[in-house]
């Protein structure tokens, strides 16, 4: 037998991808290499509101898991969450649990709030956003606690989870649309401005940058968020499993914390936003606008102006909290 013959293999030879051009043909983008969360959205273009459209984000959001992050505790999350819209049939059965009833569908606004547990402080804290709500022309209605299930999340997430509770107000007489969400936007730098960046004692100061926190506030949307894994969301939210919480849309995030720890109020969306990737010039971008404050005018907010500042919130939250801020 001839060498070529003793040497004969009798497969194919494998073709393999071309691999060469794959920055251009696919969505990879080797520049852009810098961001680690998972992002996404499911939208019912037709703008109906359904149960199926929640549970689709919540799929969604479990398959960003491979673009999330856990720490030393496997089952502490840097953090997980999802924006939709105002759920207002459900909002009505829990409201009417607590033993109030609400206005008409966007007459009333739901500020999500992560709030102290410390007794003393989550007293003030309540009376400091009521305080703000009244300032601002709104009715407080009353609160509600929101369910949740500590059992489902990891010890570290545990034991720096805040009290979380819900807000009800009412929009004043005459006031609607996007003045009212300017009122609500208003009434919550007010809070944070007299009760969170006014506190004095150091020691406090740093349990209510870690523990206070609105989440949402608005007669639109609604986020449900916290130092979680994607699996744990809507086990920890009962809310989210409920058959009358619907949505026309749901944004959900998945963290991977890059410049800052993960921590329950930094957990994505944030109020207008949820982010994917890192802006490396964070801190020339707080510096000038800070330098620009004083400068800023508007016509919707007039004489008001002021409450609003400083825009970034201190105490170096992410970089994704001062854009958030900022866009808003």
């Amino acid at each position: 037998m001839t060498e070529a013959r003793k040497n004969f293999d009798p497969r194919p030879e494998p073709v393999l991808p071309d691999f060469t051009d794959i920055a251009e043909r696919g969505l990879y983008v080797p520049e852009l290499e810098h961001d680690a969360c998972g992002v996404g959205m499911v939208a019912n273009i037709t703008g109906k509101r359904t149960r199926k459209i929640i549970d689709q984000a919540l799929e969604v959001l479990i398959n960003l898991g491979h673009r999330g992050a856990s720490g030393a505790d496997p089952l502490t999350g840097d953090g997980a969450g999802i924006t939709i819209q105002m759920p207002d049939e459900f909002m009505r059965k829990v409201a009417g649990q607590e033993g109030f009833t609400l206005p008409n569908e966007r007459r009333y606004g739901v500020a999500m709030c992560f709030l102290p547990n410390d007794g003393a402080l989550n007293a003030a804290a309540r009376a400091a956003m009521e305080l703000a709500s009244t300032e601002n022309g709104m009715q407080v209605l009353g609160w509600r606690d929101v369910p949740n299930n500590p059992n489902a999340i990891g010890i570290t997430a545990r034991a720096i989870m805040p009290k979380i509770s819900q807000l009800f107000v009412a929009a004043p007489d005459g006031v609607e649309g996007d003045d009212f969400e300017r009122r609500l936007y208003l009434a919550r730098k007010t809070a944070e401005k007299q009760f969170l960046y006014a506190e004095s004692d150091a020691e406090t100061r740093k349990v209510l940058l870690r523990e206070f926190y609105v989440c949402s506030w608005s007669s639109r949307t609604l986020i449900y968020k916290g130092m979680l894994l994607v699996g744990q969301l809507a086990e920890f939210y009962p809310d989210l499993q409920d058959p009358k919480l619907v949505s026309a849309f749901g944004l959900v995030h998945s963290r991977f914390s890059t410049n800052t720890l993960g921590s329950w109020k930094l957990a994505h969306p944030y109020r207008m936003l949820a982010h994917n990737g890192e802006i490396n010039t964070v801190r020339g971008n707080r510096n000038w606008m800070q330098a620009r404050e004083r400068t800023l005018e508007s016509p919707f907010f007039g004489d008001k102006i002021d409450q609003l500042l400083p825009i970034c919130e201190p105490d170096d939250p992410s970089d994704t909290a001062s854009l958030d801020n900022v866009f808003e």
